[in-house]
């Protein structure tokens, strides 16, 4: 009969926060596993030593490596997976003879821990139980002795090993934060909780629960001295002393693009600038997209107006308020951001911060629903003749047509405005050839999602409205037909 696996979560560090489960699991087991270092010494055997009793087998699984460099095929990934399939096979062998395996893991082991690499490989084979443990974040929390989230207030745990970018736009969106594994990650986390405007609410805690506990500010934190089992914990602000305390203003204006249409192409960045928003100011259609969070303002207005919402926004931002105006596709391509930033140019709103997240455009969705149509050079150009004439709009078409460019083209028609679409008919049937490609997208990637890749002879102005995105291929554009689809590309070598 087969032995069980045990994952046991042994807590933070201190030896008196193991569950009384875990204490007793620990002395009946025949092996005791665990992971350490090079050095060998194990903090898990450590906290785990006044429950260990005489006769049982330890088995020491050192890491190959923890930050070095390596000559593995696999290259850091490869190493590690390797290691931990050897090391599920030492402990199958035991499981395999009978003898009951307990795995020890600070902390809890499914909350980065490396059990969680024995548990997927080991569980299909053998009985396995979890134990859980105290978690670094709740020893931190009680270190601080600030509770940590209240009410409707959300947590977020973020690895330091993340993206610098990424953990910026989590820690703008985030209310109270846990960020872990630090130690050469600790300068990177704490210039990302600056440029979200968050250093000044954070905490720094070292070996919660021990003996050698440290509590710093994070802005007081020397980085050289920051060791890998530390944390910054930024609790709620509902009861946050420095979120309190901090009199900087924390009013901006970030745009926003929505992309085209469906939600799986509004970037996680853009999505985490709306969650971070107290306000969303934009275009009513377009605010319809977004789901606003509980507590949101939201201010719809005509799309008409784009100076008056964005003084608007600018106004709000001054009084503390942090918006996010909206817009469709990306917010600098004939959107809202060139607005914002002509009006924001006035001395008056000198001092308001205004940032621009980009978004999927147009033209980039509906070329990528066909093939590669701009790989190659191309240019953006409006058919609206609201703010610039129709004669500036034909010698921009005649131009690139007469560079050969591919050309997107942006607000081709509606029910008010026909004269430049037919007139762009006229310009493709006396400029190129007959078969040059152009491509019709409507709705690309929503319900009403049509696409057409015709010719200019037979591209028919009727069949356009102000949802639609035109695409006129250069004189290498090439349309492919295929069986399992057909695709269209201009390369990016010139003939």
């Amino acid at each position: 009969m087969n032995g069980k696996l045990w994952g046991v979560g042994l807590g933070p560090g201190d030896s008196e926060l193991v569950t009384v489960k875990a204490a007793r699991v620990i002395s009946d087991a025949d092996v005791i596993a665990y992971h350490c270092a090079r050095h060998g010494n194990s903090i898990a055997r450590s906290v785990a030593e006044p429950y260990l009793r005489d006769g049982q087998t330890e088995e020491r699984l050192m890491y190959p490596l923890t930050v070095e460099t390596t000559d593995h095929p696999g290259g850091y990934a490869g190493a590690m997976a390797d290691f931990y399939t050897e090391s599920a096979e030492r402990l199958a062998a035991h499981l395999e003879a009978g003898r009951d395996v307990v795995l020890l893991a600070e902390g809890d082991p499914l909350f980065f821990s490396s059990y969680m690499h024995m548990h997927k490989r080991l569980v299909e084979r053998f009985e396995a139980e979890i134990i859980p443990g105290v978690t670094s974040v709740s020893a931190a929390s009680a270190a601080l002795a600030i509770p940590l989230v209240e009410g409707e207030e959300t947590l977020t745990v973020l690895p330091g090993t993340a993206e610098p970018g990424e953990l910026v736009a989590h820690f703008r969106s985030g209310e109270a934060l846990a960020i872990m594994k630090l130690g050469r990650t600790f300068v990177k986390v704490r210039d990302a909780l600056a440029a979200a405007g968050r250093l000044d609410e954070a905490w720094y805690v070292e070996r919660a629960s021990t003996g050698r506990q440290r509590v710093e500010r994070v802005a007081d934190v020397d980085p050289s001295t920051v060791p890998y089992f530390s944390l910054i914990v930024v609790p709620g602000r509902r009861n946050n002393p420095l979120a309190a305390s901090g009199d900087r203003p924390r009013g901006e204006v970030v745009v926003v693009g929505l992309g085209p249409g469906p939600v799986d192409q509004t970037t996680p960045q853009v999505a985490a600038e709306l969650a971070a928003a107290t306000d969303l100011v934009g275009y009513k259609t377009y605010l319809n997209r977004v789901v606003a969070r509980p507590g949101q303002r939201v201010h719809a207005s005509d799309n008409r107006v784009e100076a008056e919402r964005a003084e608007f926004a600018l106004d709000l931002a001054a009084r503390g308020a942090r918006v996010a105006v909206v817009s469709s596709g990306d917010p600098g391509v004939f959107a809202m951001a060139t607005a914002v930033a002509e009006v924001a140019s006035e001395d008056r709103w000198s001092t308001v911060p205004v940032r621009v997240v980009p978004g999927v455009s147009a033209a980039h969705a509906v070329a990528a629903a066909v093939g590669a149509p701009i790989g190659h050079d191309f240019a953006v150009i409006s058919l609206s003749d609201l703010l610039k004439p129709g004669s500036v709009i034909e010698e921009r078409l005649r131009h690139a047509i007469a560079a050969d460019l591919v050309i997107a083209i942006y607000n081709p028609a509606s029910p008010k405005r026909l004269e430049q679409i037919h007139r762009l008919k006229e310009l493709l049937v006396e400029l190129i050839p007959a078969d040059r490609v152009v491509v019709q997208g409507r709705d690309v990637g929503g319900p009403g999602q049509r696409l057409t890749v015709t010719t200019a002879a037979e591209f028919d102005p009727s069949t356009v409205d102000m949802r639609t995105l035109l695409i006129v291929g250069s004189s290498m554009t090439t349309l492919v037909r295929r069986a399992a689809g057909d695709l269209v590309f201009t390369p990016r070598r010139y003939e």
